[in-house]
């Protein structure tokens, strides 16, 4: 079955287009070009704004002139993540989905889910006239994933709702009505490379296998990350007399990364010395990450000796930097104690021809936190010679559990579903802080059927879920 038969399927055949066309974060013109176009051939007022974002309206249904203006909201880039297997080309080839039991997966790549459902469930209501609503627009933003460049770009004029549906979140029945802030650290610096050693030998030392994951969602969960387990393996190494060549580990700042590699040249003699340390950490990763990263592998092979290796000072500051780095969570709300107030997340480390960069993901609802965790990580970098950099800063979201919106959206889904939804903050970096900064008096909430696995190939979309949201956002929608 193609998942645009799926039901209901205004959202599915909407998601399954978009679906089709590639959208990686900073490379969105195909997207935006399809959505001006979907609008004009619905007859929908459209436009791109001064930052990009596709901004649609459309009238109220006949008698509800008078309400309120709701402005849905979703972000068209994705994550473009995949396997290593994967041949994927995310500037060019459509995603390959699949249904496995009551999941849309895709074919070794993210799915996308992540925001497309959001912006497929805006396609869906918009091209419905069944359903009934006071005036509405739709934004879809861009760059969500990388730096938020769409909303923090927002003009205080291009909006005009007074109500704001965020289509982001990724639990059915959960409602997010405050968020973390953030803050991207940027490490770079310059090395002068070294010629390789005479008779040397190159060994390639790779982390695969591990489950990655969102860095907001999904920090607290125990996952492990393939920069901090090659970092452990490249300071023994380094103590005996091996040679660091390169370093390349993860691909975004916002994922907690799945893989990544060294290599390092050593005398001839000594490559089954290296073989037996990568071994030995092998055996103890799987020991410290049992039942959450059983399918972790570390592996050494000989590979093609490079002409040119970091010198050995430069790379002990780098490894010893990355070591420094706290990763997972830093702390938790005190007063919701489930929840992660501030973390960390060494997304990228790159090091070869000369140059090394690092790229650090800090969250916090508490701007102090946020500061602190952030010197933190810049502190380790810049003691290694790094030039740092902060970039990317967006505001925390401040939660009000007693909004008109909140209580209108507690009565809807108990009224739909039968039973209670629950209404929470999350550690995630959610667009409605920066938008609210713009238009402070917005009423908004986010909320979305059930994802599982963001930012990673495991990315999966919860199929009944889907229905039960969607049935809630044409409820609501008429009760607002």
């Amino acid at each position: 079955m193609n998942i645009s038969e799926l039901k209901p399927q205004g959202i599915w055949k909407s998601f399954h287009a978009l679906t089709r066309v590639p959208r990686p974060s900073g490379h969105l013109e195909k997207i935006q070009t399809f959505l001006l176009d979907w609008a004009k051939s619905n007859g929908f007022e459209a436009f791109k704004d001064n930052a990009g974002n596709i901004v649609v309206r459309k009238p109220a249904t006949p008698g509800f002139e008078n309400r309120k203006m709701v402005t849905m909201e979703a972000h068209m880039d994705m994550v473009p993540q995949k396997t290593a297997e994967s041949t994927h080309d995310f500037l060019n080839d459509p995603i390959e989905t699949y249904i496995d039991g009551d999941w849309v997966k895709a074919k070794g790549t993210t799915l996308g889910s992540d925001d497309g459902i959001g912006v497929a469930t805006a396609m869906a209501v918009f091209e419905d006239n069944d359903i009934k609503h006071g005036p509405l627009e739709a934004i879809f933003t861009v760059d969500e994933e990388t730096c938020m460049y769409g909303v923090n770009n927002l003009r205080p004029d291009t909006l005009k709702g007074e109500i704001l549906l965020n289509l982001d979140n990724e639990t059915e029945g959960e409602f997010i009505i405050g968020s973390a802030s953030g803050v991207d650290v940027a490490a770079e610096m310059t090395y002068t490379p070294e010629a390789s050693i005479a008779g040397g030998k190159a060994v390639k030392i790779s982390v695969s296998g591990l489950n990655g994951g969102h860095s907001g969602l999904e920090i607290n969960v125990g996952r492990a990350n393939a920069n901090k387990l090659l970092a452990n393996i490249a300071k023994e190494l380094l103590s005996q007399g091996c040679n660091l060549a390169s370093w390349e580990g993860g691909d975004m700042r916002n994922a907690i990364p799945s893989r990544g590699n060294i290599v390092v040249v050593v005398e001839a003699a000594k490559v089954e010395a290296v073989k037996a340390v990568v071994a030995k950490w092998e055996q103890t990763y799987r020991a410290e990450y049992k039942g959450i990263e059983d399918a972790l592998t570390v592996s050494a092979t000989e590979t093609e000796e490079p002409t040119a290796i970091v010198p050995a000072d430069v790379a002990l500051n780098i490894t010893k930097a990355v070591l420094a780095v706290a990763v997972g969570p830093y702390r938790f709300i005190p007063s919701m104690p489930t929840i992660v107030e501030t973390s960390c997340n060494l997304g990228i480390v790159a090091v070869a021809g000369g140059k090394a960069e690092a790229d650090v993901s800090v969250r916090s609802s508490c701007d102090s936190k946020l500061d602190e965790l952030a010197l933190s990580a810049a502190s380790a970098f810049e003691l290694a010679g790094f030039t740092v950099e902060y970039k990317g800063k967006y505001p925390a979201w401040q939660p009000d559990f007693g909004s008109p919106l909140v209580a209108k959206v507690r009565e809807v889904y108990r009224e739909v579903n039968g039973e209670d939804c629950v209404v929470t903050v999350c550690h995630a970096g959610l667009e409605c802080g920066v938008i609210k900064t713009v238009y402070p008096d917005m009423d908004a909430v986010s909320f979305g059927p059930t994802l599982r696995s963001p930012h990673t190939p495991n990315e999966r979309c919860h199929i009944p879920s889907v229905e039960k949201y969607y049935n809630f956002v044409v409820k609501l929608l008429e009760n607002i």
